[in-house]
């Protein structure tokens, strides 16, 4: 799950896993795969780093000390 702010103000969480899609329209939207369409306030590449660390976190095995 990745952190993200609506253009409300207020964050909220969406799943990683079920983004098909982010486009900067010129506001950021990221749709998921059954077509819900979000809109916020973080810049497209700053969404990308998000779900990149997430994808580090779940999928790569922790480093020798950082357990």
């Amino acid at each position: 799950m990745i952190k993200v702010t609506g253009m409300n103000g207020k964050e909220f969480y969406l799943n990683a896993e079920y983004i098909e899609k982010i486009e900067a329209n010129p506001d950021t939207t990221i749709t998921l795969y059954n077509g819900r369409k979000y809109i916020v306030l973080e810049p497209v590449q700053e969404v990308v780093n998000r779900i990149m660390e997430y994808k580090k976190k779940v999928f790569l095995p922790p480093l020798v000390g950082d357990e």
